[in-house]
């Protein structure tokens, strides 16, 4: 039999069950955020490759683990695949989002801001988006590599605080919407990953486009590197209903013989990648939106940092140029001049990325995408 205990405090469970949601409830409200219901979530490997040694597997002679020299007659090296990490929201919208990462970066992108906000997976997450976010090839939780690499640890972080126009090293750049906090520049400096294995293009993409033939139609969100990588995997995939890219890099594929002229960078001529016309028709037949954030100069700079941007920015816009002449869809957003100031490398996670999220909610709404 029940103690007094026992009967007092099963009487009380269900109430104590209700002030802890309710206090749950509070902190959420106090927040700004409600709760989250997911219908499902998960993580798989997508596309890769299997390699096997030569030989014959004896799993008593070779199944002992030596660290050094172990053996590996007739083994397999499962590898170069894609991790991702995907979320269902309960009342989800009909077609999901991917994210992926750029240069040195792996899904923590689109995670948790370096200040400690909600990033892209949250919010949109909240909009009702299911979200899938890639971890490309040799890279972060996708690391497993068949190719070797020397990987040397290197001091670069204020490089990278120059690239990624925080500002010029020490001091940020004047109203940069990157959080001045000390712990979030730390916490940003230690979101880098790096490669396990060589970088290969078609690695990476063969490992996206598998990634869409297992969802099905879906819209990708790309960053800086991952912004080229994207164009060649629309390409593959016709599963690729739209493209958002967030500040790519200078390496977008021209139809031949309508390439721009003059594109010089760091003293020496870029010389940019071309396909058959019937080929580029492909970019022509989704909409495609891509922005780029502030503090960067419309004349050549002797700042690095911000040289590179001005001259991919240039690109970018011949890009838009000539996919619009062949009746595409694109839109090219430079975030200061339509008034939002301040952006980074990374408008994602910036102070702002509420009002850089509702810019991509617009967009997908007006496309009738969301």
């Amino acid at each position: 039999m029940k103690s007094l205990d026992q009967k007092i405090l099963a009487a009380l469970s269900p109430l104590i069950f209700s002030v802890a949601l309710m206090g749950c409830a509070a902190q959420n409200k106090s927040a700004g955020n409600g709760p989250l219901i997911i219908d499902q979530q998960g993580s798989f490997a997508v596309g890769g490759k299997v390699i096997t040694q030569p030989g014959t597997f004896d799993p008593i002679r070779h199944g002992a683990y030596t660290p050094v020299n172990p053996p590996t007659e007739g083994q397999t090296l499962h590898g170069d695949h894609a991790y991702v990490f995907y979320q269902v929201p309960a009342k989800r919208r009909k077609l999901p989002l991917v994210f992926w990462h750029g240069h040195g970066q792996f899904t923590k992108t689109w995670e948790t801001t370096p200040d400690g906000r909600e990033g892209f997976q949250t919010i949109f997450l909240r909009r009702r988006f299911p979200v899938y976010l890639i971890d490309q090839p040799r890279r972060g939780h996708g690391g497993r590599s068949t190719e070797v690499i020397n990987l040397t640890p290197t001091a670069d972080d204020q490089l990278w605080f120059g690239i990624f126009r925080f500002g010029v090293w020490p001091n940020f750049y004047p109203g940069v919407q990157f959080s001045k906090d000390p712990e979030a520049l730390n916490q940003f400096f230690r979101q880098g990953a790096p490669n396990t294995g060589p970088y290969n293009v078609d690695v990476n993409t063969n490992a996206v486009s598998a990634l869409f033939d297992r969802i099905g139609s879906g819209i990708l969100v790309t960053h800086s590197q991952s912004g080229g990588l994207g164009w060649r995997t629309v390409l593959k995939n016709a599963n690729i209903k739209a493209v958002i890219s967030y500040e790519p890099g200078g390496d977008f594929v021209f139809p031949e013989g309508e390439t721009p002229d003059s594109i010089v960078l760091a003293g020496r001529a870029i010389k940019l990648a071309t396909i058959p016309l019937s080929e580029f028709q492909k970019f022509t037949k989704i909409p495609i939106a891509i922005y780029y954030g502030d503090n960067i100069p419309d004349k050549p700079s002797i700042n690095p940092g911000q040289e590179q941007w001005r001259v991919f920015l240039q690109v970018a816009r011949n890009w838009q140029e000539v996919v619009n002449k062949h009746g595409g869809d694109v839109t090219l957003v430079h975030l200061p001049e339509i008034g939002i100031t301040g952006n980074t490398h990374f408008p994602m996670s910036d102070l702002n990325n509420l009002q850089i999220a509702d810019l991509l909610s617009k967009f997908l709404k007006e496309k009738k995408l969301d």
